[in-house]
């Protein structure tokens, strides 16, 4: 049985004064106590905001990612009965429109004649705003609110694989959302009893080479409001997980390793996730769509097969109490990436 992760309740530095991970940095908190002050490491700075918005008709996706010798910007949405999907990347090789802070719950954005993305939090709020002016022929134009509940927690953890490289994730889930997203002439209500968002938020010192998988969702089921996160892959070894699961707000933090079994020959079948040594994680994931996003420019090449689909199964709360999952709506992915 691995061993329980340390909890960290106080305000802390990811990194030393030398930009190497701070030890005392090392753990878990249920809110975003640490502050990424990422320094040095030229070339191998990894920084990232990613949302994804889970809406009745349509999920719709803005990140901004920064590389250290590039940004990578992406918008994208699928429509789940039609099937429809778009998307649109900027890849900048440098640029100061861009502002991505060390801090979860600050402001971030990025501007460009192609795109403009801006996630403006206020007041537990963030305000999402995208503008994109020539997606596949039409205008795209998001506008939304995120909520973020003054009781809810969020899992934040610090990955370390050594001194050297490491990764701080930010995961927050169940998010009420509403607002819209306009396609063309199409327009997209999200309401805020229905609209769940997920952020991913990242900073790091990355190894050149990795893989990893993920697996998250949120949705309002039987009264209660699950959410779901899970990885696998880059966290194995270093004695820290990435998985929990909520409810209504409330975490529970799985300290074990997750396994992800599927066939990548065939990422369209059924996968299995669940804990390594107990079975307090059980799901069976089945994917009614898949995105394959692949990027091969100069010092970048990754690949990331996503699929979007349903979990059911269950997981198990800490007092042996099993929290069933039926048709819960959500995206899972593998990803390799040479960075």
């Amino acid at each position: 049985m691995q061993h329980v992760e340390r909890e960290l309740t106080e305000h802390v530095m990811l990194c030393d004064a030398k930009g190497q991970l701070n030890p005392n940095a090392i753990g878990f908190a249920r809110e975003p106590l640490i502050e990424c002050n990422l320094r040095g490491n030229f070339l191998r700075k990894k920084k990232w905001n990613y949302w994804c918005v889970f809406g009745e008709e349509l999920m719709f996706s803005a990140t901004i990612s920064h590389l250290d010798y590039a940004t990578i910007c992406n918008v994208y949405f699928l429509n789940y009965e039609t099937l429809r999907f778009q998307e649109k990347t900027v890849i900048v090789p440098f640029t100061r429109q861009l502002k991505l802070p060390g801090q979860v719950l600050e402001s971030s954005f990025f501007r460009h004649d192609d795109m403009v993305i801006q996630f403006d939090y206020s007041q537990n709020k963030t305000h999402i705003t995208v503008t994109v002016n020539d997606f596949e022929g039409e205008s795209l134009q998001a506008d939304l609110e995120v909520h973020h509940p003054e009781s809810h927690d969020s899992l934040n953890v610090v990955i370390p694989w050594n001194r050297q490289t490491f990764q701080f994730t930010g995961k927050h889930l169940s998010l009420p959302t509403s607002g819209s997203v306009k396609i063309g002439s199409q327009r997209y209500e999200f309401d805020v009893d229905d609209t769940y968002a997920i952020l991913d938020y990242g900073r790091g010192v990355w190894p050149r080479e990795t893989s990893w998988n993920w697996a998250m969702a949120s949705q309002r089921f039987h009264g209660k409001v699950i959410g779901l996160n899970f990885g696998g892959k880059w966290t194995d070894g270093t004695g820290m997980t990435e998985n929990a699961f909520f409810i209504n707000g409330k975490m529970t933090k799985i300290h074990e390793d997750v396994l992800f079994r599927y066939n990548r020959e065939n990422y369209k079948e059924p996968w299995l996730i669940h804990t390594k040594f107990s079975d307090d994680v059980k799901l069976t994931f089945v994917p009614f769509f898949e995105r394959v996003s692949k990027t091969d420019v100069r010092l970048v090449k990754s690949e990331m097969h996503q699929l979007f689909g349903y979990y059911n199964g269950y997981v198990r709360e800490p007092d042996g109490k099993k929290v069933k999952i039926l048709q819960m709506l959500g995206a899972i992915e593998e990803h390799h990436a040479k960075w």
